[in-house]
């Protein structure tokens, strides 16, 4: 019974464990109302079409956007928009990006 017990709590667990930061989550939330679905989309009519990006120029500009050392007119809303996320999560939503169309 003791084991049945475990496993039950382990899956119930898992099952309300959220994915809420998965890159493909952040990216449905944050950046596809903006980017488009496929990343093909110039936000606002002025960024480039990032889906076309390498993983690593995403992730460069993602880092720059943090920090404060890349963008243009979009620079401040952009800065907001991924001053929550860490080091990984940037990487990781880099790497989705990239591949979101292959």
């Amino acid at each position: 019974m003791k084991y049945v017990f475990v496993i039950l709590v382990t899956f119930l667990f898992l099952g309300c464990t959220s994915d809420s930061g998965s890159a493909s989550s952040i990216y449905k939330n944050d950046c596809a109302s903006c980017h488009g679905k496929d990343a093909m989309t110039a936000a606002f009519g002025k960024s480039q079409k990032i889906g076309a990006w390498s993983k690593d120029t995403i992730k460069q500009a993602l880092i720059g956007y943090k920090d404060g050392s890349y963008g243009g007119s979009m620079k401040g809303l952009m800065k907001s928009a991924v001053k929550s996320y860490s080091a990984s999560e940037l990487d990781a939503l880099a790497e989705y990006i990239s591949n979101i169309n292959k």
